[in-house]
This record gives C-alpha cells, structure tokens and sequence, in this order.
C-alpha cells in the first residue's frame, strides 16, 4: 500500500472522529472549506490547484496530500502540477522544497508511478 492511499485511509478515519465530536462551529467551518471548493466563477479544478499553492506555501503536508488527491481526481495533468508548485516555490522560497519533494512522491503515487 502507498503512502497516499494510507494517507486517504486515515484521513477517512480521522474525518469520521472530528464529525461525530464537532459542534455548530466546526460544522460550519467544514461546510464552508467543502462550498469553497465548488464550481463558481472559477472551476472546482483550478481552486484545488489554488489550495494546493497555498498549502505548499504554508508548509503544510497533509494539505498538500488532500489537494493532490483532489487534483488528480479532477483530472489534472501532472505538468499543471509542476507549474502549480513552481508557484508555491517562488512564493514560499526554498523552505518548501522538501514538501515538493514528499508531494511530487504522492503524486507519482497517484499516478501508478512507483
């Protein structure tokens, strides 16, 4: 089993805890960060692409992995993900090069590349 797929499992597992404990505010904040995500003035496949940028630049790997998923569910082709992360490191700097290493790692994951 690959890093990513153990990564959906437990996310799966942790999601299903947070929303059997979760007040109004927590529910509010979930519903809101899944609206966000949706078709609108721009498509649901660029803002996954968007969130990814920012999680990049916020260091953030389990962000990271959950908008790769995202992406790649969306059909979106691995040199749109490379020109995404280009983003995330002019705007994040060289600390987020670790996290592009890992990230590009899930990516040929969800690819079938080992």
């Amino acid at each position: 089993m690959s890093d990513i797929s153990e990564f959906q499992k437990e996310r799966e597992k942790l999601a299903e805890l947070m929303m059997s404990k979760a007040d109004m505010n927590m529910k509010r904040f979930l519903n809101l960060d899944t609206k966000v995500y949706e078709d609108g003035a721009l498509p649901a496949k660029q803002k996954e692409m968007l969130g990814l940028v920012a999680s990049l630049v916020l260091r953030c790997d389990d962000c990271i992995n959950y908008h790769l998923v995202q992406c790649h569910k969306a059909g979106v082709p691995e040199v749109e993900i490379i020109e995404a992360m280009d983003v995330g490191l002019i705007v994040g700097g060289s600390i987020t090069i670790p996290h592009i290493r890992r990230a590009l790692k899930s990516w040929d994951e969800l690819e079938g590349k080992k």
